[in-house]
């Protein structure tokens, strides 16, 4: 019986790698073995740190409120992560065939049986890099479904085109990580004037600009800068659009402060503690602005049926074809074994490891061989 390496998150701050027998392939279904799988530094430090609010009370999903009581997700959590590329070595349905490889989201494992009835899964193009498969499943659906709000908050549900809600706009991205770095090259390919992205981090901006962005600093006050530079009217200043990519409550405020009169924040990032110094009687009361959160579990409404998750994967695809060469020099920093992920994510959660994209790979055979 084969089995599978999986990530085990015992406790905050403890990650170790389990070993886990797989099922026997059933009819209909196929077996991956992960050829790639990308850490998220966001989603997943939640859980090694012990900052995910799943871990401390109940989700209610008929509700749509987390509510005290027992918490939806305990220690051990294992199999966390949402960027696998796996290559199916064994196929019992016509839905995957042997040799290919699949973007998927099941978690940092080894290897996984698959059923496609219940696992979505992209087949990757054979002119993209295998390794840029791990934005494919939901990554890059997640910054695309952030252009989609953008292009709903402008046409509502007459949205024809990803670019609809950015084209011959200023747009402002506030966090140069991987989802602020996508969604700008996202915005720049949707046909925005202007795309600029603010960080604190030099290291990361000069990242964004290595992809031929536009950068702010932060402790600049790139507010100021651009409301200068950037005027509609008589009292018009900022940007048309800001799209708001880092889970702090600063990021979130400078994101407000960026915006002109009556324009809208886009909101793709992951909060996990209070919002203080969120304002919300300075710039987002008096210039009349819209905060909007584009979470990947649904697209805005009365576009489901024009733009699910494999339409969004395909738009990915585009952006990786165009960009794939320098996402993969300036963007994917780490590329590590998955013997060594216990020691990678608890050095990332514990800030004595920096890291924009990591990406782990089975080593496992070739320590046996």
């Amino acid at each position: 019986m084969m089995t599978s390496n999986v990530l085990s998150i015992d406790e905050p701050g403890e990650v170790c790698l389990v070993e886990e027998k797989l099922p026997d392939v059933p009819e209909g279904g196929f077996l991956v073995k992960t050829v790639y799988s990308g850490i998220s530094a966001g989603t997943e430090l939640t859980f090694v740190k012990g900052t995910n609010p799943y871990l401390g009370s109940t989700w209610d999903p008929a509700l749509g409120l987390f509510l005290e009581g027992e918490p939806s997700v305990s220690y051990p959590v294992r199999g966390i992560g949402y960027m696998q590329v796996g290559k199916v070595i064994e196929s019992r349905t016509r839905a995957a065939r042997e040799g290919a490889l699949v973007a998927m989201c099941y978690g940092h494992r080894t290897a996984y049986v698959a059923d496609p009835m219940a696992d979505r899964f992209v087949e990757l193009p054979g002119d993209l890099d295998p390794m840029l498969g791990i934005y494919v499943a939901h990554m890059g659906p997640i910054c695309a479904n952030g252009l989609l709000h953008a292009a709903h908050d402008l046409h509502g549900p007459a949205v024809r085109d990803l670019g609809d809600g950015v084209r011959g706009r200023r747009v402002a991205v506030v966090g140069a990580g991987v989802v602020g770095l996508l969604t700008a090259l996202f915005a720049r390919a949707g046909g925005a004037a202007e795309v600029v992205v603010v960080d604190e981090t030099p290291a990361r901006l000069e990242i964004a600009a290595a992809l031929g962005m536009d950068v702010l600093a932060a402790g600049d006050d790139p507010a100021v800068t651009l409301k200068r530079r950037w005027r509609h009217g008589q009292n018009d200043r900022g940007a048309d659009a800001v799209f708001q990519c880092r889970g702090q409550a600063r990021a979130l405020a400078l994101g407000l402060r960026l915006l002109r009169p009556q324009g809208t924040l886009i909101d793709l990032a992951f909060y996990t503690q209070g919002a203080q110094e969120v304002r919300l009687g300075e710039e987002f009361h008096h210039n009349g602005l819209t905060l909007r959160c584009a979470q990947i579990g649904r697209v805005p409404r009365g576009l489901a049926h024009a733009w699910d998750r494999e339409r969004l994967s395909y738009e990915t695809i585009g952006l990786l074809r165009e960009h794939g060469d320098a996402l993969r020099e300036h963007v994917i920093t780490d590329v590590v074994g998955f013997s060594e992920a216990p020691r990678f994510l608890t050095g990332l959660a514990a800030r004595r490891l920096q890291s924009v994209q990591a990406v782990l790979r089975d080593d496992v055979e070739d320590e046996r061989g």
